[in-house]
C-alpha cells in the first residue's frame, strides 16, 4: 500500500528554520516525482518544491528560491523540505505528494491535480 506520512511542522518565529520529513512506503522513488505543496487558509494549494526521482531534477516556486531546499534519503525512502529564513507568508498546511512519472502526464510539476498520492499534511506557522 502506498502511503506518505509527513512530520516536522510547528511554530517558528520569522527568520527561523524548520525541516519537514515525508516518509514514503510502497514507493520506489526512482519512478516518482515527489515533493511538497502548501495551502494557506482561503488560498489554493500551491506547489512548493518537487523532485523528479528519475532524472534528479528539481522544481520550486519563485517564492521559496534561495530559502527552501529538498533532499532525499533513498535508504530511508524519505524526502525532506529544509526551510530557512521563514516568513509569515510561509504559514500553511504543508502536504507531501507523489505521482508516477509517465510520458502521458500532461500536468506540470506545480499542478496539484496531477498527483495521485497525498499525505495528511503538517501545519507550519511562522510568527512575525
Amino acid at each position: 500500500q502506498m502511503r506518505l506520512v509527513e512530520s516536522g511542522g510547528g511554530l517558528v518565529q520569522s527568520g527561523g528554520s524548520l525541516r519537514l520529513s515525508c516518509a514514503a512506503s510502497g514507493f520506489i522513488l526512482d519512478y516518482y516525482s515527489i515533493g511538497w505543496f502548501r495551502q494557506a487558509p482561503g488560498k489554493e494549494r500551491e506547489g512548493v518544491f518537487v523532485f523528479n526521482g528519475n532524472d534528479g531534477s528539481s522544481y520550486y516556486a519563485d517564492s521559496v528560491k534561495g530559502r527552501f531546499a529538498m533532499s532525499t534519503d533513498n535508504v530511508k525512502n524519505t524526502v525532506y523540505l529544509i526551510m530557512n529564513s521563514l516568513k509569515p507568508e510561509d504559514t500553511a498546511v504543508y502536504y507531501c505528494a507523489a505521482k508516477r512519472i509517465s510520458p502521458a502526464d500532461g500536468s506540470s510539476w506545480y499542478d496539484a491535480y496531477g498527483y495521485e498520492y497525498w499525505g495528511q499534511g503538517t501545519q507550519v506557522t511562522v510568527s512575525s
